[in-house]
C-alpha cells in the first residue's frame, strides 16, 4: 500500500485508512513483535504491544506525516522500537516482582539446579535458533502453535492462509525442525 493510496483513503474516512493499514500490516507487525517478546512476554503482552504499535502509527497518520512510499520501513521501525520498549518494561517488571520463599532459596543454593537451568536456557536458545532457520511462515506457525497454544484456524487467520495449509506447513516444519535438532544433538526427548 502506497502513501498516496493512504492519503486518498484518509480523505474519504480516517477509519477506512486505519482499517486498511491494519489489514495490510497486522501479520507483519505481529511477526516483529513476537520475535522480540517471545522470550519474556505473554500472549497478552504481545497483543498489547501490537495495539501500541498501531496507535503510534495512526497518530503519525493523523499528524499528516509524509512517508514517501516508505510505509513498510516506517511500520517496521515503529514495531521494533515499541517491542524493544515493551521488552524492557516486561523484564524490569518480572525482575521487580520476584519473591522467594524458603523452598526457592534452597533451590537457588543447589549447584545442580543452577547447572540444569543453564542447560535448559542453552537448549531453548538453540531450539529458537533452529525454529528461525525454518523461515517464514513456518517459524511463525511453530511458535504460535507450540508456544502460544493457538489453533490452526487462529494461526491461519493471522497469517492469511487456510487452516489446512497451516496444518500441512506445520507438519512439514516439524519434520524439518526435528532433523535440525537431531543434527544439533537435541531430540528424541519429545520436543518435536
Amino acid at each position: 500500500m502506497k502513501d498516496t493510496e493512504l492519503r486518498q483513503l484518509m480523505a474519504q474516512s480516517v477509519q477506512k485508512c486505519h482499517r486498511a493499514v491494519f489489514d495490510n500490516y497486522c501479520n507483519y507487525v505481529y511477526a516483529i513483535v513476537i520475535n522480540v517478546l517471545r522470550s519474556c512476554g505473554t500472549r497478552e503482552d504481545i497483543d498489547d504491544c501490537v495495539s501500541d504499535v498501531f496507535m503510534k502509527i495512526y497518530k503519525r497518520f493523523d499528524e499528516g506525516i509524509d512517508f514517501s512510499d516508505n510505509l513498510k520501513s516506517f511500520i517496521a521501525a515503529v514495531s521494533r522500537n515499541t517491542a524493544i520498549d515493551a521488552f524492557r518494561k516486561i523484564t524490569l517488571r518480572n525482575n521487580k516482582n520476584v519473591s522467594f520463599d524458603d523452598e526457592d532459596m534452597e533451590e537457588l543454593r543447589s549447584e545442580e539446579h543452577i547447572i540444569e537451568n543453564s542447560e535448559k536456557k542453552e537448549q531453548s536458545r538453540i531450539i529458537f535458533g533452529k525454529i528461525k532457520e525454518l523461515g517464514e511462515p513456518d517459524s511463525t506457525i511453530i511458535i504460535q502453535q507450540y508456544f502460544y497454544n493457538r489453533t490452526a484456524k487462529e494461526i491461519a487467520d493471522s497469517i492469511s492462509m487456510t487452516a489446512a495449509a497451516v496444518q500441512k506447513r506445520s507438519s512439514r516444519a516439524k519434520q524439518k525442525l526435528k532433523a535440525l535438532l537431531i543434527e544439533e544433538g537435541i531430540g528424541r526427548e519429545g520436543l518435536v
